[in-house]
């Protein structure tokens, strides 16, 4: 069984607006803001494990979860 390196980019939405030490704490993805108050946390995820890493941070923070999207590939 051959091994891919792919990822799958997610797009995780919260409410508020993270501070500039967010990146600290989602190390590779990006972080950006919308004005309705929320904070759009996005990139590319390795696998499942990592995801359910970044949902438990982000429960860890006492951050409130709004949408976690998987993104579709980009031709």
């Amino acid at each position: 069984m051959e091994t891919q390196d792919t990822h799958t980019n997610y797009e995780i939405r919260v409410k508020g607006h993270l501070g500039r030490n967010a990146a600290t704490w989602f190390p590779a993805l990006m972080i950006d803001h919308t004005p309705d108050g929320e904070t759009i946390i996005s990139g590319p995820v390795a696998d499942q494990s990592a995801l359910h890493g970044i949902l438990m941070r982000i429960r860890d923070l006492g951050l409130t979860l709004t949408l976690v999207q998987q993104l579709e590939d980009k031709p």
